[in-house]
C-alpha cells in the first residue's frame, strides 16, 4: 500500500493469468462485480474496451452525488494485459474527466499468478470545488475491490 496526499495504491496477488484478470477489467459489463466502493451499479455500455481514447458510462449511486448518477469513463490508459485506466467526468460534462484517474497495473508473478495494483489518484483535480472530497474512496475499499476482483476471477 501507498498513500500520499493526491493518491492511493493497493496491491494483491491473484491466483491467475494476466490475461484472465485483465478480461475482467476490460469489460465494463463486470466493474459492479469488483467495486469495493458501493457505488457501481452496472454499465450502460457492454463492450470490451480495446484502447486509449474509448468512452464507456456506467449507472451509479451514492448519497455524495444525491443518489442516481451516471459516470462518462474516459480510456487514459491501455496496454493489453499489463494496464488499463480511466478518468471519470460527470453528467454535466461528458468530454471534460475533471481529474481523478483509477488505474490497474498486472505484473505476473510465476505461471498462474499475478501482482495487480489499483491506484487511484486525484493529482490532476483541480476545482477547489471538488477538491474537498478526495479521498471519496477509501484504502479499505480499494483492498475490497481487488479481493472482490479476486472472486471474480475465481468464478469466471
Amino acid at each position: 500500500m501507498t498513500t500520499n496526499e493526491t493518491s492511493i495504491s493497493v496491491s494483491r496477488i491473484i491466483d491467475a493469468a494476466p490475461k484472465e484478470i485483465f478480461a475482467i477489467l476490460s469489460l465494463p459489463a463486470r466493474h459492479h462485480e469488483f467495486d469495493g466502493s458501493g457505488f457501481v451499479r452496472n454499465a450502460e455500455d457492454t463492450e470490451r474496451i480495446t484502447k486509449v481514447g474509448e468512452q464507456f458510462v456506467m449507472n451509479m449511486e451514492g448519497e455524495h452525488m444525491g443518489g442516481e448518477y451516471k459516470m462518462y469513463n474516459h480510456v487514459t490508459a491501455f496496454d493489453d494485459g499489463k494496464m488499463i485506466g480511466w478518468k471519470p467526468a460527470n453528467e454535466d460534462a461528458k468530454d471534460d474527466p475533471k481529474g481523478w484517474e483509477w488505474l490497474y497495473t498486472l505484473e505476473p508473478e510465476g505461471s498462474d499468478s499475478t501482482r495487480v495494483t489499483l491506484t487511484y489518484d486525484w493529482s490532476d483535480v483541480t476545482d477547489k470545488d471538488l477538491l474537498h472530497i478526495f479521498p471519496l474512496v477509501s484504502e479499505e475499499q480499494l483492498e475490497q475491490s481487488l479481493k472482490d476482483l479476486a472472486g471474480a476471477v475465481a468464478g469466471s
